[in-house]
């Protein structure tokens, strides 16, 4: 379908990559991953057309139409969303229009002529190409690409121009997905997303019947939507089978090669080397030694990149709050005749790690403001505990930032008893590196501002830390760093993110904004989809109505159906309940199993420590799956007997 053939682009003097090879099929699902600087982008708007190779050639098969999405830069005008999405789809209206022509040239044209036989073949022609096409959805289709991107219905009919940058760059995404193009090229189109809409996109992209390449720092979002991730690194493209997770094994195995085979090359070139300078002048060896000279010569030199530097930052631990942090009662929100939250009540704890999320506008940044002192509620109280010192990071927390500052001495004065090099060290994960170091606040751009903000707070941190959005504008190696430090963080944090593996990697409870109310679920973002989609509640029904008797429900975390035992002095069971019986132990001996395993991997989980408080789930966890477990194996055990006594077989 499109063919790079050994591509070679530069940056000025900087080689970015050279002698790449790629055939992208039909069926690419691909990740385009690489550090900062090594060249994803300008690759991808190689392959989008946007760009021109230094050496090496791209060749298109006839047909391909290519749909590229730029990180950021688009902006639409005149239009409402609804119109400038349905614009996507001229060619179809035209074709409509076409038929509706030829419809009212067929009563001027003699029925028994060839060119009523040419406008029947025309019409049908254009009938079967808009009915492949499904031209009598579009409407539909354009809702529910524009819901799943976190439109609400009536943003459809306002103007394009009357949105900011991130969600100009939604509408395009949602004319791209709309256009259905054999091969889409999207750079970064999760930076503009909340998580449900992140969450949509991924489903989509599941089901996507065409080919796409994508770059992305969402590992979680590359696991899930992607079948092989193509890496930019030391100037070539490197090709990798799987999603993210497997790609960094296979990188890890494919470096350790790489110093072998560098090591074994070096080896070989001494030994070369040391017999050419031992018997260079002896007429004797004169062959041997042009032998190897020619030798060395051919030697394909390798070259094993210097290790991208691992940063272990531990920042200046806060002093203790008291075990409650904070208590929220009855807290209401309202803006004009609009009200955003209402009646919310919770408690946060010391050490606690608490995901906020929910749809775009359901009031999650009002909720934190709330909480840092920032707003006022309309009604209600927000208590701090005591000893508790609160520090909130905004969305456009580089506002603040005095603009005056030279980076490096700024953050010297946020945390004066952390030596330089540590400083400097961390601010190299989040991007500022060599000299950007000495440079002023004001220069930077808002991104850079906002990355180099969030460094600051981690020096200098409270104990009670409110983080709206902190992984926007971070790549995958500032937010392990990120990620690290919270969770060696001792104090508490509220945060706000669009990010699965960071939530899932952080969260010990997840708070769900949602029609004016906050509902609290317990552990990450993983248990919360489960709880939401019915978690053992819905196995319990399901195994209730499978049995039909009424038992109580017992919660668990993890999938078991709850006990049910029938008299064992029972005489004679009707064929109804013996039939029950029968489906009940099958369930069990497939179930108990499944458990086993579960119990197995939560042990294996726990050999390898992260916290204290994961180390505490675990083991409520671990000991819940072993009472359901048992009691499975009673019910299990008594069914079994009574089917015997009953001369059943399962």
């Amino acid at each position: 379908m499109l063919h790079l053939a050994d591509g070679a682009k530069r940056f000025g003097h900087k080689l970015l990559f050279e002698g790449a090879n790629w055939l992208i099929t039909p069926d690419e699902r691909t990740g385009l991953v690489g550090g900062n600087g090594t060249g994803k982008s300008t690759l991808l708007k190689v392959l989008a057309g946007v760009e021109a190779l230094d050496a090496g050639k791209l060749n298109r098969s006839k047909g391909l139409t290519i749909g590229y999405l730029p990180q950021d830069g688009l902006t639409m005008r005149g239009k409402t969303v609804f119109e400038e999405c349905l614009s996507v789809f001229a060619e179809l209206h035209a074709m409509q229009a076409e038929m509706e022509d030829l419809g009212d040239r067929f009563a001027t044209v003699d029925p028994t002529s060839s060119e009523y036989e040419e406008i029947a073949d025309r019409y049908s022609e254009l009938s079967d190409a808009l009915m492949v096409q499904d031209m009598y959805s579009l409407d539909s289709q354009v809702g529910a690409v524009l819901g799943g991107l976190g439109f609400a219905r009536e943003d459809w009919e306002r103007k394009t121009e009357e949105f900011s940058g991130g969600w100009q760059m939604r509408i395009a995404l949602a004319k791209l997905l709309l256009q259905k193009p054999s091969l889409l090229l999207l750079d970064e189109p999760t930076n503009h997303l909340d998580l449900e809409s992140r969450n949509w996109l991924e489903e989509y992209l599941k089901s996507y019947p065409r080919a796409f390449i994508l770059i992305s720092h969402d590992r979680y979002f590359l696991d899930v939507t992607v079948s092989k991730i193509v890496e930019v690194w030391n100037k070539r493209a490197w090709f990798y089978t799987g999603g993210y997770e497997k790609y960094v094994t296979q990188k890890t195995a494919r470096r350790e090669q790489l110093a072998s085979d560098y090591k074994s090359q070096r080896d070989r070139i001494e030994q070369l080397e040391a017999f050419i300078s031992r018997f260079r002048y002896q007429a004797t060896k004169a062959k041997q030694v042009q032998s190897r000279v020619k030798e060395l010569e051919k030697i394909d030199r390798i070259e094993v990149p210097e290790d991208e530097e691992t940063i272990h930052f531990s920042f200046p631990q806060p002093p203790s709050s008291g075990r409650t942090v904070c208590e929220v009662s009855g807290l209401d929100k309202c803006y004009g005749q609009k009200q955003i939250l209402r009646n919310v009540n919770f408690t946060i704890e010391r050490g606690d790690r608490i995901a906020l999320v929910g749809p775009n506008g359901a009031g999650k940044s009002t909720l934190i403001r709330m909480l840092a002192s920032l707003e006022e509620p309309t009604g209600g109280t927000v208590r701090y505990g005591h000893n508790v010192l609160a520090d909130y990071f905004a969305q456009d927390q580089y506002k603040v930032l005095d603009g005056s500052a030279k980076m490096l001495e700024d953050i010297s004065s946020a945390a004066p008893k952390v030596p330089s090099v540590e400083l400097r060290n961390l601010l190299g994960a989040f991007l500022f590196n060599g000299d950007d170091v000495f440079k002023t606040l004001g220069v930077l751009s808002g991104g850079e501002r906002n990355r180099y903000a969030l460094a600051r707070m981690l020096v200098s941190p409270a104990n009670f830390i409110l983080l709206d959005e902190p992984t926007n504008h971070l790549d995958l190696r500032a937010k392990d760093v990120l990620l690290e430090a919270i969770r060696a963080f001792t104090g508490t944090v509220l945060f706000v993110s669009h990010d699965r593996y960071f939530i899932d990697g952080l969260a010990t409870r997840v708070f769900e904004c949602e029609n004016g109310g906050v509902q609290v679920f317990p552990g990450n973002y993983e248990d919360y989809l489960w709880r939401k989609g019915g978690g053992p509640e819905k196995v319990q029904a399901a195994a209730k109505e499978m049995q039909g008797l009424r038992m109580p429900a017992v919660e668990l975390p993890v999938v078991a159906a709850p006990v049910a035992v029938v008299a064992a002095n029972a005489k004679k069971v009707n064929p109804m309940k013996l039939k029950q019986m029968q489906d009940r132990v099958r369930f069990a001996e497939d179930e108990m199993p499944r458990m086993e395993d579960r119990m197995t991997a939560i042990e294996t989980a726990m050999g390898s420590f992260t916290t204290a408080e994961q180390s505490q789930r675990q083991s409520a966890e671990l000991a819940e799956v072993r009472r359901a477990h048992e009691a499975l194996m009673r019910e299990w055990e008594d069914l079994s007997t009574q089917l015997e006594e009953q001369g059943a077989t399962v």
